[in-house]
């Protein structure tokens, strides 16, 4: 069973920087696909950033130019490199996997994100 794992999260004054990472054990495949998404309250949960074992990567408008996604040293883990952090950037941010051979999106818990003015 696949599990993910993220952490990193926690307050910072606007203008700040936090590094979210997310590590995901149980597949003896590296992975296709691994991306953020990030939920406010009341808000439907959105695309942040995706990067595929290509490298290509995605991201959603409002947080290019301040946000860097990219693999870690270890297998199967991603990082998320925010920076000029904004109050709009606040919520729960959650990170998932897609394995070869299996159709389903693997997804973790969710670390929070918490922008101060």
């Amino acid at each position: 069973q696949v599990h993910l794992v993220e952490s990193g999260g926690g307050l910072v004054q606007a203008g700040g920087s936090l590094r979210l990472s997310c590590v995901a054990s149980g597949s003896i495949f590296s992975f296709n696909r691994m991306g953020w998404y990030r939920q406010a309250p009341g808000n439907q949960r959105e695309l942040v950033a995706a990067l595929t074992s290509g490298g290509i990567t995605n991201y959603a408008d409002s947080v290019k130019d301040r946000f860097t996604i990219s693999k870690g040293n270890r297998k199967n883990t991603l990082l998320l490199q925010m920076d000029n952090l904004q109050r709009e950037d606040t919520g729960t941010y959650y990170c998932y996997a897609e394995f070869p051979g299996s159709p389903s999106r693997f997804w973790g818990q969710g670390t929070q994100v918490t922008v101060s003015s």
